[in-house]
């Protein structure tokens, strides 16, 4: 969340990317931050015990997302 604030406020568009358990926290943070409309995109839970190719899926599954988000 730190970086994705940072990068908004130089001017470059981010988006902070998490699973989909680290919601209120992410809220949180962002509320904290003082950037609480800050562009979030959420995945399925869990991530690190993922194989590559899960991996894969849940990126060509949130880029849609990602993409709209940051233009």
């Amino acid at each position: 969340m730190h970086d994705t604030i940072f990068f908004e406020g130089e001017g470059k568009p981010a988006v902070f990317v998490a699973s989909q358990e680290f919601r209120d926290a992410a809220q949180a943070q962002a509320d904290a931050l003082g950037m609480p409309g800050v562009a979030r995109v959420f995945v399925t839970h869990p991530i690190q015990d993922r194989t590559d190719a899960e991996l894969v899926a849940l990126a060509d599954g949130a880029i849609e997302e990602l993409v709209g988000k940051l233009t």
